[in-house]
């Protein structure tokens, strides 16, 4: 048998990505007028790393040396969607029904302020190039599949190495997200540290104030969904910087009970956010306002926290209440709380993690079917009765492990008409 690995390899020699027709006509296109030009457009970016990484592609970026208003023109009668919405960084948003593609035109920056830079827009890739970020993201692929590598990126990939585009100290000056990018790519390709590299972004730390909070929120993000998150704990500089930056996350060392079974259980963000925040002091408020995240993370938190005070004195709360609170909370709030109370625990074994785990997958919640048109049909009289009939039989249902009788909730509807 084939292990995957070798299939994506077989798929990737046969077939890579820039071969997609909808990619081929963009690029056609883009040269269109310019036929006697050099390329006018080339990928970059993230789909390039991950095209030599043999990794599933999601996001496209393509740079161009064409206007957005050129870009607009050659695409207003296309099938593309064109999104206008980054056009005052140079960028152009196309989408089809199975492609996402951002089109920005090539640029070398005047004047940065550590959050924003004035540009100038150019036609030369060497400057576009020297302006990014890492040198594993100015490497350029055009759509034939030649790579034009003018910051030896390709090396860097390869040996694991995240290294700033020529001085650390003015890459990150330029834009003080970057050291919170650095912190993300380091994880994810689980790079060594330069000393130089270190000693520039501590230097620079309190940069990160300049920053929008929903930028920082989206890189963080970011951070949680990469694979080697867990692994943080292990690397002393990143896991150091990392602090200084969300000093909020006071429990960092909880993850280290989750590092052996990430693999096989997938935790999502929100369970990361709840291990590493909350306790009986209300931490994950401060957090949650602070960064102004969604009602839904917030009111998420927020369940988990009310919780998890509660699980500390109700020692049914994962045994003999489960199915209850299945039902009330759902099995997704369930599955993070019992990271939670697992993390906390250190008297918590795995087994009694994994334990309660299984029983919360296993357990199916019939739906309570009973609803005020059904309690009118049997004869219920209309008003607020009907509220506190229904709140009465979902109780005896619950009590009665989801189960109650015609002959029962008839009497309950009599008692409640009198």
């Amino acid at each position: 048998m084939f292990n995957s690995n070798f299939i994506k390899k077989i798929k990737k020699f046969f077939f890579p990505f820039y071969k997609d027709n909808d990619l081929k006509f963009v690029f056609k296109k883009l040269q269109e007028d310019f036929t006697n030009q050099s390329k006018t457009a080339m990928f970059v970016g993230g789909c390039v790393r991950k095209h030599l990484l043999n990794e599933e592609i999601d996001d496209i970026d393509i740079a161009t040396t064409l206007t957005t208003d050129q870009v607009k023109k050659k695409f207003e009668d296309s099938k593309f969607h064109i999104i206008e919405s980054g056009i005052k960084h140079g960028t152009i948003t196309l989408v089809s029904k199975k492609l996402k593609l951002e089109l920005t035109t090539l640029r070398k920056d005047i004047k940065t302020d550590g959050r924003h830079a004035e540009i100038e827009y150019t036609d030369n890739w060497q400057q576009d190039s020297e302006r990014r970020d890492f040198t594993i993201n100015a490497i350029y692929l055009d759509i034939n599949g030649k790579i034009f590598d003018p910051q030896l990126g390709i090396t860097d990939l390869k040996n694991h190495n995240i290294k700033f585009i020529g001085d650390p100290q003015k890459r990150i000056e330029e834009d003080y997200l970057r050291i919170i990018r650095f912190i993300r790519f380091s994880l994810e390709y689980e790079s060594k540290v330069e000393p130089t590299t270190i000693e520039a972004i501590k230097l620079n730390l309190d940069g990160i104030k300049k920053i929008s909070k929903e930028r920082i929120l989206s890189e963080l993000f970011k951070i949680l969904n990469t694979k080697n998150f867990l692994k943080l704990n292990n690397n002393k500089e990143l896991k150091e910087i990392f602090s200084l930056i969300f000093a909020e996350f006071r429990y960092l060392e909880r993850l280290n009970k989750l590092e052996n079974i990430n693999d096989h259980l997938n935790f999502d963000k929100k369970t990361f956010l709840a291990v590493m925040l909350i306790d009986e002091k209300n931490n994950h408020e401060y957090f949650s306002h602070k960064y102004n995240v969604s009602n839904e993370l917030k009111d998420a938190l927020s369940l988990v926290a009310k919780n998890f005070t509660i699980i500390q004195n109700n020692k049914e709360f994962f045994l003999k209440d489960l199915k209850k609170n299945i039902y009330f909370f759902g099995k997704m709030h369930l599955a993070t709380l019992n990271a939670l109370h697992f993390t906390s625990n250190k008297k918590m074994k795995l087994k009694d993690y994994l334990d309660v785990l299984h029983n919360i997958k296993k357990i199916d919640i019939p739906k309570f079917s009973f609803d005020g048109n059904y309690l009118k049909e049997k004869g219920m009289k209309e008003g607020a009765l009907i509220g506190k009939a229904l709140k009465r039989i979902e109780n005896e249902w619950l009590d009665n492990n989801f189960k109650i009788s015609d002959k029962r909730v008839l009497k309950i509807i009599k008692e409640q008409n009198h």
